[in-house]
Order: C-alpha cells, then sequence, then structure tokens
C-alpha cells in the first residue's frame, strides 16, 4: 500500500468520523422563522432529539421529545443510523491505524496489515453510507411538507446540521474508498520473487580417486 494514500484515507476518515459526532448534537437540524415585529419574531430549529424556539431578545427555550415511540418513523431511523455510523467509524479509525505501515501491530507482516487497512475502509464506506441515508432521508421529508401546500404544521428549512452530515459522509465514503482502491490483493497472476540461493559446492569423486580406493582394498601380495 502506498503509504501517502494510507495516511490521506486515515485523515479523512478520522474527519469524516469527528464530523459525524459534530453533526448528531447539533440543533440545527430543520430551523422555521415565525416572521413579525421585533419583539414577536421567533425562531424554531429542532434535530433528532429536541426542540427549541428563539426570540428576537435572545432567549431560547427547548424540550426534549417526550417520547420515542410516539416519533415519526424517519426521526428514529435517522437516530439509529447516525448512531451506528459514529460505531462503524470508531471500528474504521481502529482498524486502520493497526492496519498501517507505520504501526509495530502485526510486525513486518504487510499483507495482514493490508488486510486489516482494507477492512477498515469497508468501515469507513459503511460510515458514510449510513451518515448519507439518515441525513438525506430527514431532509426529504423537510422538502415534502416545505413544498405541500395542504401540510397543516410549521413548514421548516434545511439546517446546518444537515451540511455537515452530508459533508462528513463524502469524507468518509472518500476516505474508505482510497483504502480499498490502494490495497492490492496477491492474485495467481503475480510473479512471486524468490531470494536467489547460489548452488552449495559438492566435491564429486574424480577416477583416480575411485581407483585408488579401490587399489586399497587389496594387499601388495595380490599383485605377484
Amino acid at each position: 500500500m502506498n503509504a501517502i494514500v494510507e495516511a490521506f484515507a486515515v485523515f479523512l476518515g478520522f474527519l469524516g468520523w469527528l464530523m459525524v459526532g459534530v453533526a448528531l448534537p447539533n440543533r440545527y437540524w430543520k430551523v422555521s422563522t415565525v416572521d413579525g415585529n421585533v419583539i414577536t419574531t421567533s425562531t424554531i430549529y429542532e434535530n433528532l432529539w429536541m426542540s427549541c424556539a428563539t426570540d428576537s431578545t435572545g432567549v431560547h427555550n427547548c424540550r426534549d421529545f417526550p417520547s420515542l415511540l410516539a416519533l415519526n418513523g424517519y426521526i428514529q431511523a435517522s437516530r439509529a443510523l447516525m448512531i451506528a455510523a459514529i460505531v462503524f467509524g470508531t471500528f474504521g479509525l481502529v482498524a486502520t491505524l493497526a492496519g498501517m505501515q507505520c504501526s509495530k501491530i502485526g510486525g513486518e507482516n504487510y499483507i495482514l496489515k493490508g488486510r486489516i487497512a482494507a477492512i477498515g475502509g469497508v468501515f469507513f464506506l459503511l460510515q458514510g453510507l449510513c451518515t448519507m441515508i439518515a441525513v438525506s432521508w430527514y431532509a426529504a421529508n423537510i422538502t415534502q411538507e416545505f413544498f405541500d401546500e395542504f401540510y397543516p404544521g410549521t413548514k421548516y428549512e434545511i439546517g446546518e446540521g444537515l451540511y455537515i452530515g452530508w459533508s462528513s459522509a463524502v469524507l468518509a465514503i472518500c476516505g474508505g474508498s482510497c483504502l480499498l482502491c490502494a490495497c492490492k490483493l496477491q492474485s495467481s497472476k503475480d510473479k512471486i520473487p524468490y531470494s536467489y540461493k547460489p548452488p552449495t559446492r559438492r566435491t564429486v569423486p574424480s577416477a583416480m580417486t575411485m581407483s585408488q580406493s579401490a587399489a586399497s582394498q587389496y594387499g601388495r601380495n595380490a599383485y605377484v
């Protein structure tokens, strides 16, 4: 594996994993502004965990969602996918750091290190896919309610938390793809180099030596 590509992929995966941790507790997943005069103007924003409101004086109040089962299905699914993305990113980060060439885990077995790094790349891809599905699903419901003329509730717009989630998903997918592309698995067509070993010198018995050994088996009286 190329060390430069490996280090770049680890940086992308770590940055994507860090941004998932920032996007999950971010309060501004969807934002709505209630227009009025200077006093009554307020901003309502929500995320996966709570709903908040802020007035023009800067006073804000937040309340957690009272029941998990009473929430919409896409909010529950987005919660599960985001938590799974953090778990996958943690496994991918550990596996990639263990499979790096500079690490001492695995010794000098670079084939094993490459396979461990490839597993880390798969975990980064799973992290990116989970984040992308969660954020895109949440944004699709926001846009559907916003453009629905018969929707009776408050219409929201896309907040900054979703953009952070999209960015983290792209970074994680790029990091995992770089790790998988940089790992070169050995195939049957690859030539396996062998170290050259010079032939050992062996003593070949000459004809004179054989005749001398045969003559020594007889006594001197045998020739008389």
